[in-house]
């Protein structure tokens, strides 16, 4: 894809840390339903299937970082993530993967919900979300791919040092232009961009292991 050149990956790396997969869920991993957090109607988006079985093998963290503004907007309650993070889990499971983690941000600057109702620095396309998973979690961001459908996956996922691939399923229609908002790779689903990253952390998962494999 045309565009400005990506910029250089920020942030520092820990040597010691492995990489991990970050995944945005709304057009990526799941059919996008806007404000959707019924399990009923959680489905898996084309190629997310063969993805996930690719992915899961990598022993790499699996990560959903998802904007859910949804909250601020009052279309739903907190209370509605568990169960659709619990169906999450097993969607990823169904297919030999671990979901190693859920991160939402919950704000709009334009919410009717007073406690979520802020700018933030969570919301995608800043990378708070990616920062708080890589603290907790403990993987090193420049060894991670951030995976998403829109513009706004690839910015946050550029601005936190990740690699990144957008999935141009027709969810982006805006196409706004900026410095961190070229992705590395541009594929038609979910399991084209599992081949990529498959390609590029096999290896290094596999060097990590021998190495651990002569140190013990």
């Amino acid at each position: 894809m045309a565009g400005a050149a990506v910029p250089a990956r920020a942030g520092s790396g820990h040597p010691g840390l492995p990489g991990a997969v970050l995944l945005d869920k709304d057009g990526t991993v799941l059919q996008d339903v806007p404000y959707n957090v019924d399990p009923d109607k959680m489905r898996l988006a084309p190629g997310a299937a063969r993805a996930l079985r690719r992915l899961g093998k990598l022993g790499v963290p699996l990560v959903v970082v998802s904007n859910q503004p949804g909250l601020a907007l009052g279309r739903f309650t907190p209370e509605a993530l568990a169960p659709m993070r619990q169906r999450l889990g097993e969607l990823f499971a169904t297919h030999g993967a671990r979901l190693s983690g859920f991160f939402f941000c919950p704000h709009h600057p334009e919410g009717v919900v007073p406690r979520f109702t802020r700018t933030c620095l969570c919301r995608k396309p800043l990378p708070g979300l990616l920062r708080n998973a890589a603290t907790l979690l403990h993987f090193d961001l420049r060894r991670s791919w951030m995976i998403g459908d829109i513009l706004d996956d690839i910015e946050a996922g550029q601005r936190a040092g990740c690699h990144t691939i957008l999935v141009d399923c027709g969810n982006e229609t805006e196409w706004v232009r900026g410095p961190y908002r070229t992705p590395e790779h541009v594929v038609a689903d979910l399991d084209q961009a599992a081949r990529i990253v498959v390609r590029h952390l096999g290896g290094t998962v596999r060097h990590a292991e021998r190495c651990r494999a002569e140190a013990s």
